[in-house]
C-alpha cells in the first residue's frame, strides 16, 4: 500500500481485529461495527478504510478486503517480532 499512513483511529480497527485473531487463534476477516457493550468503530475510521479500499460494510460488520487481511497478518507478525525480546 502506498500513500499516507492510516490514522490511529483506522489502526484501532485493525487492532480490534488483531485482538480477536490472537485470542481465538482463528483468522479474522470481519469484525462487528458495534459490540453491544458500548464500543464501536469510529465513523471517520470506517470512512477512511472504505476510501482506501481496505474494507466493505456487510450489515453490522466491517469486512476486510484481501489486502487488509494481508496487512492484518503482517501487523500481527510485526507485533510478535517486537515482543520476542
Amino acid at each position: 500500500m502506498s500513500g499516507p499512513h492510516l490514522s490511529d483511529k483506522a489502526l484501532a480497527v485493525f487492532a480490534f481485529a488483531a485482538f480477536h485473531q490472537l485470542e481465538s487463534g482463528q483468522k479474522v476477516s470481519k469484525v462487528t461495527r458495534r459490540d453491544g457493550a458500548g464500543h464501536k468503530a469510529d465513523d471517520e475510521a470506517v470512512a477512511e478504510l472504505q476510501g482506501r479500499g481496505l474494507i466493505t460494510l456487510d450489515g453490522d460488520f466491517i469486512a476486510f478486503t484481501p489486502d487488509a487481511e494481508r496487512m492484518l497478518g503482517e501487523a500481527i507478525d510485526g507485533m510478535r517480532r517486537a515482543m520476542a525480546g
